[in-house]
């Protein structure tokens, strides 16, 4: 049989991962495989890697002076535009160290305690616990399932969100942990709820960038007038495997929001450093080759799991993601659907996934049937991830 030709996502080097410091393999035993946090197994681009070096070299680590604009906010506002054909306005980015810190900041500046605060269910664990941490109220927006696959509903939206006492909706596009990537159809309802009822949105686009053909991100911003009330947050560190680098960007559209976060003490949000924004740099400017064989990469991968899925002797009502390098598994039918399936596998088969009930925590959504796989990994290891999980529950 032919096979594809080596490349640097063919395998992985399972050693350097169980010693170093992530805790996606370090922190499990060494006869366990690890498939949930959402890290990848490959490493990070050649120029990501050379501009770390570059800098550790100069030991340039005193305080950071920028000739003109942050170079991240120029790269940023550069690949929105053309990677998604959206113009961010200028002087509206601010540099965050990650997406849960963006999301806190909006949190406390923009709902008081007791309000409600939509999202869709099921949803980033993360995400909910700091909510709930707030002292505001989750207000679920559970995401449905029929036979075409994961669908966002907005009949009844409108009502739900002025009866709840939402005053601020975050809208998770791609969608952690379906896979699901909005359309513009689909985005229209959740913008003119916003407009309507005057909430603030917070659009967590950190996935965009791994999106599979033919569907295609949509920032909510670009939708009608969304723009004026969305705060757009990003970050390189999923397509690109930054993660513990901790850098991402904030878009503030709304004008209360951006006025009140200027008169914020200087020094109140921190400020990433020099080796995670030159890394951010690299990502957006000059890794979009290595983002298109990784692209390729968890193509494979998701045939392979579309397969395995279809292969079972129970049905996994499996609908392959369009975006994201996670897969949502329903194991309510086969023989460990009585709840956390994912310690099951652990034990079973030493295969760590994230338990779906961590995603509804703090909601009455039942997700405990399920688990998120991460498919980030080399095509081998994830075959044996896969026959691991098939071979312990026969």
């Amino acid at each position: 049989m032919n096979r594809p030709p080596a490349g640097p996502f063919e395998t992985i080097d399972v050693e350097r991962l169980r010693s170093g410091y992530g805790v996606k393999w370090g922190s499990l035993p060494p006869d366990t495989v690890g498939a949930w946090v959402a890290d990848m197994d490959f490493g990070i681009p050649p120029a990501v890697q050379e501009s770390i070096l570059r800098t550790t070299r100069h030991a340039d680590f005193g305080y950071p002076y920028w000739r003109g604009e942050d170079p991240v906010v120029e790269a940023f506002e550069e690949r929105m535009l053309a990677r998604h054909g959206w113009r961010p306005r200028r002087e509206r980015t601010r540099v965050f160290s990650d997406l849960l810190q963006i999301l806190q900041v909006v949190i406390e500046y923009a709902t008081e305690p007791g309000d409600g605060v939509a999202i869709h269910v099921p949803a980033y664990p993360p995400f909910l616990a700091s909510i709930v941490r707030a002292g505001r109220r989750i207000v679920p927006l559970p995401v449905t399932r029929d036979e075409t696959g994961w669908q966002v509903p907005a009949d009844g939206l409108t009502e739900r969100l002025r009866a709840q006492r939402c005053r601020l909706l975050v809208v998770v596009n791609p969608h952690n942990p379906t896979g699901r990537v909005l359309t513009p159809a689909e985005l229209l309802p959740l913008a003119a709820a916003a407009e309507e009822l005057d909430l603030l949105v917070l659009a967590d686009e950190i996935h965009a960038d791994l999106v599979f053909a033919p569907h295609q991100h949509v920032p909510f911003a670009s939708i009608a007038t969304a723009d004026a009330r969305t705060v757009t947050a990003t970050s390189a560190t999923k397509a690109f495997n930054l993660a513990g680098l901790r850098c991402a960007v904030a878009h503030i559209g709304p004008d209360r929001l951006h006025d009140a976060l200027n008169k914020a003490p200087l020094d109140f949000f921190g400020t990433p450093s020099i080796l995670s924004r030159v890394a951010t740099v690299a990502a957006w400017r000059r890794s979009d080759a290595w983002l298109a064989d990784l692209s390729d990469t968890l193509v494979r991968n998701q045939r392979l799991i579309e397969e395995w899925a279809a292969a079972l002797p129970w049905d996994l009502r499996y609908h392959s993601p369009e975006g994201t390098y996670l897969s949502w598994l329903d194991f309510s039918r086969s023989p460990i659907g009585g709840g956390s399936p994912a310690g099951h596998l652990e034990r079973l088969a030493r295969v760590k996934l994230s338990e779906g009930a961590e995603f509804s925590q703090h909601t009455e959504v039942d997700t405990a049937a399920f688990a998120r796989l991460n498919f980030a990994t080399s095509p081998a290891n994830l075959a044996e991830i896969l026959d691991r999980v098939a071979t312990a529950l026969k």
